[in-house]
């Protein structure tokens, strides 16, 4: 799977996989995209590679590091010590999103009161 960022300064590649994928609603991501939650694929860090560009990093926590594009604000990549096997990559920067179904909501202590998810009963093969 591929995808990159909006302005297409980065690129990056994550083989096909059956991943853990997540909508987040903690104020961090929330604030960090400017939107009511991110969804997260959820990969093995030896498995995501950059192909092409230089994403920008931010250091979000004492133990968190987000990556974006620095041309066009894309955000790309969140990195953390308490996961460092892992690396969750935004599902909307990938070129096929729908491959990318969430089947969890986590931080749901923070989700905003107005926003109510239809519940993700089976995914379609």
């Amino acid at each position: 799977m591929q995808g990159g960022c909006f302005c297409g300064s980065i690129r990056y590649e994550i083989p096909e996989g059956d991943y853990l994928v997540v909508n987040c609603h903690c104020t961090m991501c929330r604030k960090t995209s400017a939107a009511a939650f991110v969804t997260w694929i959820i990969v093995p860090s030896e498995s995501f590679q950059y192909l092409s560009g230089n994403p920008k990093s931010l250091q979000s926590s004492t133990k968190a590091t987000r990556h974006f594009c620095p041309d066009c604000g894309t955000p790309l990549a969140f990195f953390t010590e308490e996961r460092p096997e892992n690396t969750d990559v935004t599902t909307g920067s990938l070129d096929n999103p729908e491959q990318a179904i969430p089947t969890a909501d986590v931080y749901e202590d923070s989700k905003l009161s107005w926003l109510h998810l239809a519940k993700h009963t089976e995914q379609k093969q």
